[in-house]
């Protein structure tokens, strides 16, 4: 497929539009081939009119947030990647303790405006570099905490329609969501329910919990987060390690010696195929060795065997 220059000026009328965009600028492992079309809708209106004419002339699409959980293939995506953090990012906070915020908003930024409001429920959230749409998709957590304790509802695109979703619908369970099988379902905006508390408590723990991660995780070095979920009574970095691949390079890519749960592209020359082949020894010796099979939280975007 090749870029249909009348398709990109009407898709123009409703967004920016870019032809043949790297997506390596818009992910954090800075890796990824070019994108047809990397689309930023100017609200939730055009949003839906793009997608309404990738569907007429039967244009794949993928929705994207800040790119943080993602391994991009580095071939082509012969498609629409949409982006949701230029218009989708407005948010309101009620004095009941309710938070409405969409699906370009970051999480850390809405952590820290919860805090300024005096309200507890999002302090795990302050150190995850993603969007609430890509939280909401993936049930995003730490600290023994996660959206889906706090989520009362979701607004949806699916099938024409826009609606909201309640929580108890979602299917949501550790690192999962009813969207994760549903990948024409475009989450929109999500509704919280927030605890009052003590701004000053609240930041408190927030500053601490920065400072534990500054010490344990390789927030200097480009990468997509925790690699795999913990299995069930282990934590995956304790597994990688037993196995010996802390330090461990193959091509660009190396398993952090920070956080051996952390696969970075510290080279800043790694490509997907660096990445996803550690990713793929390892879940092999754990599951021959150890009997463990290691799920990754990151998703394999324009894969031949991608889900």
């Amino acid at each position: 497929m090749s870029v249909n220059k009348k398709l990109a000026e009407k898709l123009s009328e409703y967004a920016v539009v870019k032809c043949e965009e790297p997506m390596r600028f818009h992910t954090t492992y800075r890796i990824g081939g070019p994108a047809d079309y990397f689309i930023q809708p100017e609200s939730a209106d055009s949003l839906i009119r793009v997608i309404e004419i990738l569907d007429e002339e039967q244009i794949p699409w993928m929705v994207l947030g800040r790119g943080s959980n993602v391994l991009v293939h580095d071939r082509p995506y012969q498609g629409a990647v949409i982006d949701m953090t230029q218009a989708l990012n407005n948010y309101e906070f009620s004095e009941d303790g309710h938070l409405m915020a969409e699906a370009g908003c970051s999480l850390i930024y809405i952590a820290y405006e919860a805090m300024m409001h005096s309200l507890s429920g999002l302090e795990f959230a302050s150190g995850i570099p993603g969007t609430i749409g890509g939280g909401l998709y993936m049930n995003a957590g730490a600290y023994r905490s996660d959206l889906a304790a706090i989520l009362e509802e979701v607004l949806v695109y699916r099938n024409g329609k826009v609606e909201w979703l309640p929580a108890d619908s979602l299917d949501y369970t550790y690192r999962h969501s009813i969207f994760q099988k549903n990948k024409d379902w475009v989450i929109l905006a999500g509704r919280f329910l927030l605890q009052k508390g003590d701004s000053h408590e609240i930041n408190e723990l927030m500053i601490s919990r920065k400072a534990r991660r500054m010490d344990s995780q390789p927030a200097e070095q480009p990468c997509a987060g925790s690699v795999f979920r913990n299995p069930e009574g282990f934590n995956a970095w304790k597994v990688v390690d037993y196995l010996g691949y802390r330090g461990v390079v193959r091509g660009g890519a190396t398993v952090s010696s920070k956080h051996s749960n952390f696969i970075v592209n510290a080279s800043g020359t790694a490509s997907a195929e660096d990445v996803n082949s550690l990713i793929l020894e390892i879940q092999k010796r754990a599951r021959e060795e150890l009997g463990i099979e290691l799920i990754t939280e990151v998703e394999r975007i324009n894969w031949d065997d991608s889900i």
